[in-house]
């Protein structure tokens, strides 16, 4: 029994140990986002105009900010495509990735549905301070509530988005 405790303690400080660590190397590698972030209107594929306060007004909007080119990106877009699914809404944005017809084949076979930016030249990630992708956004009601960066679970985000509605 002593030695199970004794596990268990080892394991519960390792456990922290990496704990802190992912948080602090979320911290650095967190956007400088603007104040404005969710009142600038942005222009979408096919030029749609994307109003990030009105599209996060009655629930939390996940906005995805990934790379055809991305590993990371490969392994986070599942979840992020389930979430779509389960009717949450997300707006994709694809930084250095192709011309809008490579995106969106991109998007519709990851089923990435939903509105999309293009962001061909990495403009709009320099005007964000996206530095890292994958990169996740939460906005509520024209607030950014959350960012990460790197893989997350699909739980993680479905956690994130929870905490957006209920935190404010």
């Amino acid at each position: 029994m002593r030695r199970l405790t004794r596990g268990l303690r080892k394991g519960s400080g390792l456990l922290l140990i990496v704990m802190i660590f992912i948080w602090g190397a979320d911290r650095l590698r967190a956007p400088t986002l603007p104040e404005d972030l969710a009142a600038v209107p942005v222009t979408g594929m096919n030029d749609a105009n994307l109003n990030l306060a009105e599209l996060s007004q009655s629930q939390p909007l996940l906005v995805y900010v990934w790379a055809s080119w991305c590993n990371i990106c490969k392994l986070t877009t599942r979840s992020v495509a389930n979430l779509i699914a389960e009717g949450k809404p997300v707006l994709s944005v694809a930084i250095r990735s192709g011309d809008d017809a490579q995106v969106e084949t991109w998007m519709r076979k990851k089923s990435l549905n939903g509105p999309g930016i293009n962001d061909q030249r990495g403009e709009l990630a320099q005007r964000w301070d996206i530095a890292a992708t994958p990169t996740f956004i939460v906005l509520y009601k024209g607030k950014v509530v959350s960012t990460t960066s790197g893989w997350t679970s699909g739980w993680g985000l479905t956690l994130r988005l929870w905490w957006a509605k209920h935190s404010t």
